[in-house]
C-alpha cells in the first residue's frame, strides 16, 4: 500500500460469490461484498453488522483471477483496502463516489471448511435442480380419443368462410 494512512482492514464473510468484469485491455475488476460486524453491540446486546462492497483489480499478466479466483459465498476474509473517490459528472451535475479497493486478501479458515462449505452448496443446488425436473417432467395423463362425428352442432351456413370452401 503506498499510503499508510489510507488504509485499512475488513474482517468477515463473503456476502455472494465475487462477479467479474473482464476490460478491454484483459484486465479483471472484481466486485464482492464483505458483511463485518460493528465495533459495538446495541441494547439488546447484539452485533450489528455491515455489507461493505469491495472491489479488486487483476493485472491482464495475471492468470485467472489470482487470489480472488478462490473466494466464495460464506467465505471468511481478511480483505486489506485502501479508499478511492472517483469524480465524474452525471447529466451535468458533479459526482463524487467513495471506494473502497481491495490491495490483498487473506483467508482466515481452513482450505478444507470453505471447500465442505462449497460441496454442501453444490449439493444444494443439484437437488433444486433435481426437484424443479421433477416437476417439469411430471406425468401428463392424456386422454382417449374421442371418436368425432362429422356433424357438429355449428352448421356449415353459419361458419365464416360460407359452405363448400372446405
Amino acid at each position: 500500500m503506498s499510503n499508510p494512512r489510507n488504509n485499512g482492514q475488513l474482517i468477515g464473510r463473503l456476502a455472494n460469490d465475487p462477479k467479474v468484469f473482464e476490460n478491454k485491455d484483459g484486465s479483471k475488476k472484481v466486485l464482492f461484498t464483505v458483511f463485518t460486524d460493528r465495533a459495538y453491540t446495541n441494547a439488546q446486546n447484539q452485533r450489528d453488522s455491515d455489507a461493505v462492497p469491495v472491489e479488486a483489480f487483476v493485472r491482464a499478466q495475471t492468470q485467472g483471477l489470482g487470489p480472488y479466483a478462490n473466494i466464495h459465498r460464506g467465505d471468511l476474509v481478511a480483505v486489506g483496502f485502501s479508499l478511492r473517490m472517483d469524480r465524474y459528472s452525471r447529466s451535468g451535475e458533479q459526482v463524487f463516489d467513495l471506494k473502497v479497493i481491495s490491495e490483498e486478501i487473506a483467508f482466515l479458515e481452513p482450505r478444507s471448511v470453505t471447500q465442505a462449505r462449497l460441496g454442501e452448496r453444490v449439493q444444494a443446488a443439484e437437488a433444486q435442480n433435481h426437484a424443479i425436473k421433477q416437476e417439469q417432467v411430471a406425468p401428463v395423463v392424456a386422454a382417449a380419443p374421442v371418436a368425432v362425428a362429422h356433424a357438429s352442432a355449428v352448421q356449415d351456413e353459419q361458419l365464416p368462410f360460407g359452405p363448400g370452401s372446405r
